[in-house]
């Protein structure tokens, strides 16, 4: 806690385990949870949680709604504002139709056109910018300013956090105890520090794509790093976010595992496998913590859960995948 406290502003509030509960109390009135499935991986029966399974196919509507569900009525009224490249940006359009506010989403032109098709079609106003060439959070602070609006963040919201770790609540619930180990597909850290949080008995693990590994660069030097002016090319789209954020990396710090990271063929062979031993289709970003699992990165044991996070893909990509053309 003293170095969390050290790393964060004096006014910034901090997510808790009692707000993960709470966050998983509120979720449970109006989503099931979702499965907590038995694979067999190098001979060891672990569990994989199929997050790409929600109604907006990711995790992300867990901390889209327990964000939106603590705005004021005056803060609902101006509306909110969120940056996504497609899965926050449905989880935060989901919970922001429910609800009754206004959502506008900036997203990249290159995102997948699933994800902005997605968003459009649960009501949300997208604005569109430049990746490369544009800083999208200088355009969502614009944004911001121009509506008065609430900025929702992916993953640096102390709310955002303590709603992703309520998978964690639930996988407890389901596993009967805490897992040994949560191995967690990662973006900028939101969902592993939630799932640090709502499971204090767990390793967890953060994998990252090959290049696009800023939190687990953080991990190990104990501050922000940048991803630089040429990143390399992923094939997820859903973890690359430039840096991770100082409340992610000040909760993290203390309770993860080094960083790992896997290639693009390596996520291409984990969701070859989700299909054809779970019956799952995984977006990249959504199969990298299998990724890790299958590539033999992190050992496994029976109480470990992988975090399955999405599933937001196109049938075009995802058949080249399936079929190796």
């Amino acid at each position: 806690m003293r170095y969390l406290r050290q790393m964060i502003r004096d006014d910034m509030i901090l997510p808790t385990r009692n707000g993960v509960q709470a966050a998983a109390r509120s979720i449970a009135a109006i989503l099931p949870p979702t499965p907590l499935l038995p694979v067999e991986i190098d001979g060891i029966r672990c569990h994989v949680k199929a997050e790409s399974l929600q109604p907006v196919g990711a995790f992300k509507i867990r901390g889209g709604w327990w964000r939106l569900s603590n705005l004021t009525d005056e803060e609902k009224a101006r509306g909110v504002v969120a940056v996504s490249s497609g899965n926050h940006a449905q989880g935060v359009a989901w919970a922001a139709r429910r609800l009754g506010v206004a959502a506008a989403i900036v997203m990249p032109r290159n995102a997948p056109r699933v994800k902005l098709e997605a968003t459009r079609a649960l009501g949300a106003e997208i604005v569109l910018y430049d990746r490369p060439g544009e800083d999208r959070d200088e355009v969502a602070a614009r944004e911001v300013e121009k509506r008065g609006a609430t900025l929702v963040h992916a993953f640096g919201d102390p709310w955002v956090i303590e709603g992703q770790g309520s998978a964690g609540i639930e996988i407890t619930g389901q596993l009967g105890r805490q897992p040994s180990q949560l191995i967690v597909c990662c973006g900028g850290g939101g969902l592993a520090a939630g799932l640090a949080l709502a499971c204090p008995e767990s390793a967890v693990h953060v994998v990252e794509p090959e290049g696009w590994d800023m939190v687990g660069r953080a991990l190990a030097s104990g501050d922000i790093v940048h991803v630089g002016a040429h990143p390399p090319a992923t094939i997820c789209d859903a973890l690359q976010p430039d840096a991770t954020k100082p409340i992610n990396l000040a909760v993290l710090k203390a309770r993860a595992e080094p960083g790992v990271t896997v290639t693009d063929e390596e996520v291409r062979a984990a969701q070859r496998f989700a299909f054809a031993h779970l019956n799952l289709v995984l977006e990249p970003g959504g199969a990298a913590a299998l990724a890790a699992a299958l590539a033999g990165k992190i050992p496994l044991d029976t109480d470990t859960v992988i975090m399955l996070t999405g599933g937001n893909t196109d049938a075009e990509s995802f058949t080249r995948t399936i079929t190796g053309v």
